[in-house]
């Protein structure tokens, strides 16, 4: 194995697009697979860490070199099943054997009813609800943005700083995570921008309110409705019920609830975006049914398919009004994804993964927050069911963001031979497979710890 130095970086009027640290391992067939991609793939592409994957089995993944590593990324939070689950592989290869394509706008087939039978029984909508399938969670998005405004006659919406859901341009105008994904794109959608009930980092004043939950909500009602936008020009609000690329923030008590009554007040659609807290990943199906809300409109994606690209909408009959040709998509509702996200959502029931999701999440909060006692760049442990983070700091009275330190911490962790992402400005964050093992919860905790340890060496 070699280590690879500062391998690729470009910065000028692209800016910096591909980012590699210096202590990253990557093995002579990892180089030359990263070299020809250089060659040949988008500079959009912003790769966390050189892993180049051969192939993968439930919580593991190893490279093209061999190396084996702990997946407590889960493809983004894609594989809530784990890689390759026999049952999944099995649906598949018996649906590949029947075909594999036929436009679901066009025609029917029993593949997409049986899935939408089987969403319906879980739905957190309320009363029958009514499905449209696309191909990725951005899909969704703008699914939802277009039934919203078909659906009340209105074009404007509010949404979330920190919030993250897709990269076409109607979801991008909800995109709040970070001003690169943003730059040089003209935006048309108008959308309002919210503060996220974040405890740890309040941007509003509390002072006069029972939360800061109340504090973003009066600002709302007395500021925004009377000032910019009338809540009769208003659309849907779209929120996410944990906040996923902006730090894995986990509202409040109570926060949701009073965003449904004031969406059901002025008659604005409460637009949920589960795509990635969604499938079991919170320990539910649905990570705004801990709160007790139904939504109008709920976008899955990531989880739901096992890595096969499908995503979509769910919403109550009333409220899904669309009329024939309104919206569609060639590809969206893939016969293969149907069948591999109907086998997903039976392995997720029928092996008991939202009890284990809960029952490790807690396993592994209870473990980071015994770690935050040992490592004091870490300020804030936080999550719900296996959709964990930890915010790092250089100073946990002032909470000053510890960016480069989190980026070492992901790096060295990708060294040790743990896969964990980084989000939020100086998050890590924990996604593994719903159905990973406590040894290697264990093992990868240990992974982790020196990780943290290495960074604080050479950053604190």
């Amino acid at each position: 194995m070699l280590v690879f130095p500062q391998f690729y970086q470009i910065s000028g009027a692209q800016g910096v697009y591909f980012k590699m640290q210096a202590n990253s391992v990557i093995g002579p067939k990892g180089q030359d697979i990263i070299a020809r991609d250089q060659a040949t793939m988008a500079t959009a592409y912003a790769r966390e860490y050189p892993l180049v994957m051969s192939h993968a089995e439930g919580s593991q993944i190893w490279d093209v070199d061999g190396r084996r590593f702990i997946d407590c990324m889960a493809g983004i939070g894609v594989m809530n099943v784990g890689h390759r689950h026999p049952a999944v592989v099995e649906a598949v290869k018996k649906q590949i054997d029947k075909f594999w394509h036929i436009c679901l706008s066009d025609f029917y087939y029993p593949e997409a009813v049986e899935l939408a039978e089987k969403l319906q029984s879980i739905a957190p909508t309320g009363g029958d609800s009514r499905f449209y399938f696309g191909n990725s969670g951005t899909e969704a998005v703008e699914a939802a943005i277009k039934l919203a405004m078909y659906h009340t006659g209105r074009d404007q919406f509010i949404g979330f700083l920190g919030g993250f859901h897709g990269r076409t341009l109607g979801a991008l105008a909800f995109t709040g995570s970070k001003t690169v994904q943003r730059a040089k794109y003209q935006i048309g959608l108008r959308v309002h921008h919210l503060p996220y009930p974040n405890p740890y980092r309040p941007l509003l004043n509390t002072s006069g309110h029972a939360s800061y939950g109340d504090a973003i909500l009066d600002y709302l009602e007395n500021v925004i409705f009377p000032t910019i936008m009338s809540p009769s020009d208003i659309a849907g609000i779209m929120i996410e019920p944990i906040q996923g690329e902006g730090g894995y923030i986990v509202p409040e008590p109570g926060f949701l609830p009073k965003i449904r009554q004031l969406c059901d007040k002025h008659g604005i659609l409460l637009i949920v975006d589960e795509i990635q807290s969604g499938v079991g990943r919170t320990g539910n199906w649905w990570a705004i049914e801990h709160e007790g809300v139904q939504p109008d409109i709920l976008c899955f994606a990531k989880g739901i398919a096992s890595g096969l690209p499908l995503g979509g909408i769910m919403a109550r009959n009333e409220v899904m009004t669309w009329s024939p040709a309104a919206h569609g998509s060639t590809f969206g509702g893939n016969p293969v994804a149907m069948a591999a996200a109907l086998a997903t959502l039976q392995v997720i029931e029928r092996e008991g993964l939202l009890e284990q999701a809960r029952e490790t999440g807690e396993y592994l909060q209870d473990a980071l927050v015994e770690l935050q006692g040992r490592h004091p760049s870490m300020g804030d442990v936080r999550g719900r069911g296996l959709m964990v983070g930890v915010e790092f700091v250089k100073d946990r009275q002032t909470k000053e963001r510890a960016a480069d330190l989190r980026t070492a911490v992901v790096d060295n962790a990708f060294a040790e031979g743990l896969l964990i992402l980084p989000c939020g400005h100086n998050m890590a964050r924990f996604i593994p497979p719903l159905n990973i093992s406590r040894d290697l919860v264990d093992e990868g905790l240990h992974m982790f710890s020196k990780a943290v340890a290495e960074a604080e060496a050479k950053h604190l």
